[in-house]
Order: structure tokens, then sequence, then C-alpha cells
């Protein structure tokens, strides 16, 4: 994950510092913002993999038609072969489209991916690997409104910076609770059913309490625990747990977002830039 000061900063702008990252045999896999020629040829140039979906500004040569593969479960499947020229080389890509039965909440009834990966790596795995790239978008729903992670009071960007990446941490404490339930309980019951909010909001109330009733003493004990024997010690206390007072709630009708309002005449800075602006004045 990068981090950037300046929250109005264009993504894009740190494709430098994230390709440096890139190792052989990586995979890396993002949304159309991504999809740029430079990106793609530096991580086939480090003998790496992407998946990642075509921007509707990236040229491309089609090599053959489109060959339909069938159905999955939310559209219907097609594939070819295409090529990019990006300074003088040639880069000969799969793209997998998939025409979905129900349109995005962008009303885009077409998701194209371009991938490097061989053919052995079914269009099918593709897709899925895109499709699970959505998953992120719920973690930071989830580092948002359970655990705080952006606080509104916080000015100085390098406040929020590490309010939000201890948000990360705590999440990556929610996920091993998730884990271990889901190995007691079976994965789709937490996936479908478990409320984020209520287990946050228990771990929240117990805490402090934990705190106050059980010595330092007693939590040494879990340094010396190995990787397997703490997640056989959470599944076993997972056994003990009742998923009926962490359900999610039915969800109503939607109410209809209130229109925000902005002020044309006074644009949006970023508090980085403001505060820069005050240092040098």
């Amino acid at each position: 994950m990068f981090f950037l000061v300046d929250g109005h900063a264009q993504e894009r702008s740190e494709f430098d510092a994230v390709l440096k990252k890139v190792k052989p045999q990586d995979l890396w896999c993002g949304d159309r913002n991504f999809c740029t020629l430079k990106f793609l040829f530096t991580i086939q140039e480090e003998k790496a993999f992407f998946v990642i979906r075509q921007h509707g500004g990236m040229g491309f040569k089609e090599l053959e038609e489109l060959k339909p593969l069938g159905s999955t479960e939310t559209g219907d499947l097609f594939e070819q072969k295409v090529e990019i020229n990006y300074e003088g080389k040639t880069l000969i890509l799969r793209r997998i489209v998939l025409k979905l039965f129900v349109p995005t909440r962008d009303k885009e009834w077409e998701i194209a991916i371009f991938s490097n990966l061989p053919e052995s790596v079914p269009a099918t795995k593709i897709a899925e690997i895109y499709r699970n790239r959505w998953n992120i978008e719920s973690l930071f729903q989830t580092v948002t409104k359970n655990f705080h992670g952006e606080i509104q009071t916080l000015a100085y960007p390098k406040a929020a910076l590490f309010s939000f990446s201890m948000a990360l941490v705590a999440y990556n404490i929610l996920a091993t609770l998730r884990g271990a339930l889901g190995g007691v309980h079976g994965v789709e019951k937490i996936e479908a059913g478990l409320s984020d909010f209520y287990l946050v909001d228990e771990l929240q109330g117990t805490y402090r309490g934990m705190m106050i009733a059980i010595p330092p003493l007693e939590w040494e004990v879990f340094q010396t625990f190995s990787r397997e024997k703490m997640a056989q010690f959470l599944q076993q206390l997972s056994t003990g747990v009742n998923l009926k007072q962490f359900l999610k709630a039915i969800r109503g009708v939607k109410k209809p977002k209130v229109p925000v309002i902005y002020d044309k005449k006074q644009g949006h800075v970023s508090t980085i830039r403001l505060l820069e602006q005050y240092n040098h004045s």
C-alpha cells in the first residue's frame, strides 16, 4: 500500500514508485486507472503478470475475433488476442470480455480485462481474479465505518495516515477472527451472515473490561504460541460463539442521498498544500 499525504494527488503520479515493487512471478490486479502502456509493459519486462481492466482510452489492435467461452455466474465470457505497442515494443495480450447479465453501478454492461497470464490459466479464472478485487472495496468500507479510519478532525496529513494505518492493523485482527469462526461454523455462513459492525462493537465493548479484569501476566503465555497453536486456540474459542448475536440486520429500502452542495467559487484544496503555503508565508 502506498500512502499519499496529498489527498488530491492523482494516483497515477505514484506509478513509478509502484512499479519499483514489481518482482518476477508477481500477479498484479488493478482497475482501469492502472491500464497504461508503461504500467503493463513494465510488469511484462519484470517477468511478472497482470490482470487489469481495460481503460476506454487504451488503444489496441485486434488479432482475432472474440471467441465465446460459455457463461459464468455474472455474464457471458469471451476472449481474443490483441496487440499493444509502446516505445517501439510490441506486446500480445489476452483480452477477456465479460458481458454482464446485470449492469454495474455505473450502468456498464461489459467488462474487458487485459492479461499476460499464460494460456494454461483459463479465462474464467482471470475473470474471477478481477472480481475478487472488489473484496478490497468492502475492506475499506469496514475500515472507514467500523474502525473510524478516517477521522474528520485529524487535519495534519501524517496524523490522518497514521490513524488509517492503525485501522488497517485492526482490520487484520478482524479478518483473523472471521477466519477462525469460518473454520468452525463454515466460511459461507460467516461471509453471508456475520456483521462486521456488531462484531467490532462487541470487541470494543469487551476489550476495556478485559484489560482491567485480566492482569498483564496472564497474557504473556500467548507470546510463546506458534501460528498453528494460535489458530487452534482461536478455533477452540470459536466453538462457544453464539453467531445469532452478530448476524447482519435485514436492510430496508435505501434512502435517497442528500445532494452535496459545492461552492463553485472555492474549489477543493488538499490540507498538505494549505500547510505548505502557511509554512512558506
